[in-house]
């Protein structure tokens, strides 16, 4: 036989390993205890455990596999006593399976990596799934930008003081945030301008927002992002008094 058809006997064989794993046979065992949940930030390492209760018990296959689209699922890594499995080029140099504690390490972990994942094994004729693994990716935002802009006095609608506009602005985040403010009055804020949008390809966010605030005192003021703090950056509120004019005759 070929090395080429070689390939593709096992990589059709590995294409139905997760309809394999899926299929409930009569000695197969489900643990449908709540999903486990474990948490990487993005480009690191972290590690899918697939524990078992009874230890010591022989194990001859062990499939993990990603449950997409519903009830669909994807076969990441694993392995087979009795042949060798092909594992997806997307996860060839990302995973690597431990058989002795039944434990898969995936590097460089991106955010479409988040999901729901599940182990299937096999200790002779029967098959046990293990609850379900839930990844979550987050990434850390920047520290946040603060830039201000405050007018001239002002009078309108009775009120007297400086209104000024806030911007605040961060990237590189995930999952998508949202800004908040410390220092100002809540009920004197006006949003006039918010904005999330996603990199097409790292999936991460960029966060903007502009506010305008009227004040008429100094003020500290910083913006927070998704658990990331801008600096303390003060507004300059001089009092301002309204003019009085007086009207005379003779």
């Amino acid at each position: 036989m070929t090395g080429a058809l070689k390939f593709l006997e096992n990589h059709e064989a590995d294409a139905a390993v997760g309809r394999e794993a899926s299929e409930a046979s009569p000695s197969s065992n489900y643990d449908s205890s709540p999903s486990r949940n474990i948490t990487a930030v993005l480009g690191d390492t972290t590690t899918f455990r697939c524990h078992i209760q009874k230890q010591g018990i022989p194990v001859t296959r062990l499939y993990i596999q990603k449950v997409v689209k519903g009830s669909q699922e994807i076969f990441i890594n694993g392995f087979d006593s009795s042949r060798i499995l092909v594992v997806p080029p997307e996860y060839q140099k990302r995973t690597k399976v431990n058989k002795t504690d039944l434990s898969m390490e995936m590097t460089n972990v991106s955010v479409s990596d988040e999901g729901l994942y599940k182990c299937v094994v096999f200790s002779g004729t029967v098959d046990t799934e293990m609850p379900k693994i839930h990844l979550k990716v987050t990434a850390n935002y920047s520290i946040p930008t603060v830039e201000k802009e405050c007018s001239e006095c002002n009078y309108d609608e009775g009120t007297a003081g400086k209104s000024c506009q806030l911007s605040c602005s961060s990237v590189g985040g995930y999952p998508q945030s949202a800004v908040s403010w410390t220092g100002l009055n809540l009920s004197l804020i006006n949003v006039v301008h918010n904005e999330s949008s996603e990199d097409p390809y790292s999936k991460t966010w960029t966060i903007n927002q502009t506010i305008t605030y009227n004040c008429n005192q100094p003020t500290d003021v910083s913006c927070a992002v998704g658990g990331a703090v801008s600096p303390t950056v003060s507004i300059f509120c001089a009092e301002c008094k309204k003019l009085k004019f007086c009207v005379t005759t003779d």
